[in-house]
């Protein structure tokens, strides 16, 4: 016969179990209900393609969110780098990537690497035809006074960028081409040292960025789009990733 201590402590553990049993029922009827979410590669950049565009083509429209399509895969995969190590900043992006591991970050930066899309125009600013000439200036021969290199000396003749990780800057939108710019003068984004971009963006005066970025989203596409061969340009800065993992623009 049970004695009352035993009957006691039988009552908690019986409880228990119903309970356990209970949890596994109600999370099996869960998971019925809301299947695993597969681990595929079109579900890991659907965060991506939300903003970006179904192929990384951009948003032309919002003048903002920049195309990923076609630009270097280490170019890209550094950017991602730089959001989770916290060293540019939007809150977003830094949400996005926070949990993504390495191997995750390339295989994402070399899908949107290997998209050919067409171009889209951005809307273009109100600019005075003496602001866009200072900024075709600024892209082909810079500043040497200021110690401001050409666009083109590390972005390609044709600004279509170099392999293996300069981006291109021909179809971006303006407003997302300033605000770089003055992100990299603010110290909301950076990247590994040497950053030249920053010591390139402190140099351009407001007017200067205006005109760059004006300059730029202007531009007609080249007949290739595509990034020039590695090797093809040497830079004129000394850049802590160029020829690594990633570009600092």
């Amino acid at each position: 016969m049970k004695t009352n201590a035993s009957l006691h402590h039988a009552k908690p553990f019986g409880v228990a179990i119903l309970f356990a049993v209970a949890l596994c029922y109600g999370a099996a009827s869960r998971a019925a209900d809301h299947p695993a979410i597969p681990d595929t590669l079109q579900q890991r950049i659907a965060a991506c393609t939300s903003c970006h565009g179904v192929h990384g083509e951009g948003t032309p429209g919002s003048g903002y969110f920049p195309r990923l399509a076609g630009k270097p895969a280490a170019y890209l995969a550094r950017q991602m780098q730089d959001f989770q190590n916290g060293l540019r900043k939007y809150a977003p992006m830094e949400y996005t990537v926070r949990q993504l591991p390495p191997a995750y970050m390339r295989e994402i930066a070399e899908y949107f690497a290997a998209q050919q899309v067409p171009y889209s125009r951005s809307p273009l600013p109100p600019v005075s035809a003496a602001t866009l000439q200072r900024g075709e200036e600024l892209i082909g021969k810079g500043d040497p006074a200021r110690r401001i290199p050409a666009c083109s000396s590390c972005h390609g003749s044709q600004l279509t960028g170099v392999q293996p990780s300069t981006p291109g800057l021909v179809g971006l939108p303006y407003d997302y081409l300033s605000a770089q710019l003055g992100s990299w003068r603010t110290h909301t984004r950076a990247t590994v040292a040497p950053d030249c971009m920053a010591e390139v963006a402190n140099r351009l005066s407001e007017s200067d960025i205006t005109a760059v970025a004006a300059a730029l989203a202007s531009r007609e596409l080249p007949a290739d789009t595509h990034p020039q061969p590695a090797g093809s340009v040497k830079p004129p800065l000394s850049c802590g990733v160029l020829g690594a993992t990633g570009d600092p623009s």
